[in-house]
């Protein structure tokens, strides 16, 4: 079942932009990818430290750096020391609690976002908290473990005479954020499909198994819109173009975007009022089968109240009965 709410207390009483790795230790060691490129050329390759990549910072082909692994704070330290990174948003970055938004610091933009996937044994919504950063000639990436819905972006990447590889990092830090959203999709796709094997069954045989499995859908629809709604504004600010980093011709994707962002939210708002509507659905079921029982206990109750009564009457004691003298009643 999805947590809700993370444990953030052990950062009471700390400065602002304090360090604190807040989540799971998801992978044993930092994984540092580096890929560069421009039209005519490419490189991708796994760095040992960190160090390797601050020579990128200002070069003037495409540079992304994707980390795996939050729990390593001296990395994200340094690597936010030689990018000229704001305390806070290192300290967002380490929050893996963090609520989905955009800061505008003029020289680079910050984003963070829930990526969404779906575990198909256990029927259940993966969550991983990801931080995006659009620098000059540069995108940052982080992440809470290995394993993520940018290996797309990386395929069309080491394709050459692609789109991607014409346009500049702002069209990369789009093609990383409409991976994550596009994969929503996919997500809510699994979630609608249990939601309508659950109606038909609370429609044949409504069980008691069922309005739990109903409440932990309800749970998950209320994470996905937590994780979605505040999407529409950052998504809105980027294809206003209201950053410098942004080009212009970026914007009509943004645009796309964001049109796929109202799609979903209007998606897990429509999953959010039919599961609500189940439980009404699972509670009509149980009393129509309740009805369906008093009915025949109704019927059983009418044949054998008069046989009972007149059971009741004669096996009393009584001594003067006209029928006690009958022959039938004194026959041996």
């Amino acid at each position: 079942m999805l947590k809700l709410i993370k444990n953030i207390s052990h950062k009471s009483g700390l400065s602002p932009g304090a360090l604190v790795h807040i989540g799971e230790k998801k992978i044993e060691k930092v994984r540092i990818r580096l890929i560069d490129y421009d039209e005519q050329s490419f490189e991708e390759k796994d760095l040992e430290n960190i160090q390797e990549c601050f020579t990128c910072r200002d070069t003037q082909t495409v540079t992304w750096i994707n980390i795996d692994g939050l729990h390593d704070i001296d990395i994200i330290a340094d690597l936010g020391n030689n990018f000229g990174l704001h305390p806070l948003i290192l300290e967002d970055i380490l929050n893996t609690a963090q609520r989905p938004k955009m800061e505008d610091f003029e020289n680079y933009l910050f984003t963070s976002l829930k990526m969404l996937t779906y575990n198909e044994r256990e029927k259940q919504i993966q969550i991983e908290h990801v931080s995006i950063i659009l620098g000059q000639n540069y995108v940052l990436s982080f992440q809470e473990g290995e394993g993520d819905v940018f290996e797309p972006v990386r395929e069309r990447i080491r394709k050459s005479k692609v789109r991607i590889r014409r346009m500049g990092n702002d069209y990369l830090a789009y093609s990383l954020i409409d991976a994550v959203v596009d994969n929503y999709f996919l997500v809510i796709e699994k979630i609608g499909e249990q939601i309508e094997d659950m109606e038909d069954m609370l429609l044949s045989d409504p069980r008691s198994e069922l309005l739990h499995d109903l409440h932990n859908i309800r749970r998950e629809l209320i994470f996905l819109r937590k994780s979605i709604l505040p999407l529409r504004e950052i998504i809105s600010y980027l294809e206003r173009g209201e950053s410098p980093l942004i080009q212009e011709k970026t914007y009509v994707f943004f645009k796309d975007l964001y049109d796929h962002t109202i799609q979903v939210m209007d998606t897990v708002e429509s999953l959010r009022d039919m599961a609500a509507s189940m439980q009404d659905v699972y509670l009509s079921s149980v009393s129509n089968r309740m009805n369906e029982v008093m009915k025949v206990l109704t019927i059983i109750a009418t044949i054998f109240i008069p046989i009972t009564f007149v059971a009741g009457i004669y096996g009393m004691n009584f001594e003067l009965m006209p029928e006690l003298s009958w022959p039938l009643c004194c026959s041996e």
